[in-house]
């Protein structure tokens, strides 16, 4: 038997139709798929109505995947692949696997010679590179930075320091109802000619993308980040 591909399957940032952000011929991809391996059922399903579906949703046959999944389980989420189906993975919002759970199946797909085939769609860390004027040919991603406020201040200092050195853009993010205290942290230790964008509801009507430096910022109104997804970038 022929194992199945697995599909990376973006998802809009926000509430809006797949249609405002995939390409037809993704849509036509994931309109035949019966195997998903989502963050959350519930709004996986919103998704899947929403882009449209051959078979009704009751029939698709949705496994989840998020931060409570034991590693053990990822064989399970991976049997549909070997018994010839092909399995389109979701994750909450972008792209999956970058910052996100889906990452741990995909490893497992690429260490069993599974075909794995990303599709175009949104992606709020290259959105907001792009969007920066910031360095965006040498730049890094490290996801969550420590929530006790003494670690965080020592990896900000490491990463001011590193982005000195190589002129390297650091991109970062944050659980968004603690958005508010990482930008005022930032506001108060980074080096003032450091550049700080904030890039908030990207994608989204109420997108809001800035680069200040953090001089500028400590004389500019707070930005209305909080509960909001948002992606933090800066360049020493």
């Amino acid at each position: 038997m022929t194992p199945g591909t697995l599909y990376l399957i973006p998802v809009p940032l926000g509430p809006m139709a797949p249609q405002s952000c995939l390409p037809p011929d993704v849509l036509a991809v994931i309109r035949p798929l019966t195997h998903f391996v989502v963050e959350q059922a519930k709004t996986a399903r919103v998704f899947l109505k929403a882009a449209g579906t051959e078979q009704p949703l009751q029939a698709l046959q949705l496994s989840e995947l998020n931060e409570h999944t034991r590693r053990e389980a990822l064989d399970d989420l991976l049997q549909p692949l070997l018994d010839g189906y092909d399995v389109g993975l979701l994750s909450e919002a972008g792209c999956p696997a970058i910052a996100d759970p889906g990452a741990d199946l995909v490893a497992l797909a690429q260490a069993r010679g599974l075909r794995v085939v990303p599709l175009i769609g949104p992606s709020s860390l290259l959105l907001a590179l792009m969007a920066s004027g910031l360095n965006g040919q040498c730049f890094a991603f490290h996801g969550y930075l420590p929530a006790k406020e003494n670690e965080r201040l020592k990896a900000l200092r490491d990463l001011e320091s590193e982005s000195r050195k190589k002129r390297q853009t650091q991109i970062f993010i944050e659980t968004p109802y603690r958005n508010l205290a990482l930008f005022e942290s930032l506001r108060a230790n980074l080096n003032p000619a450091t550049r700080l964008t904030v890039a908030t509801d990207i994608s989204l009507p109420g997108e809001t993308i800035r680069t200040l430096s953090v001089q500028a910022w400590k004389k500019t109104a707070l930005p209305d980040v909080e509960r909001r997804p948002t992606v933090f970038l800066m360049l020493a």
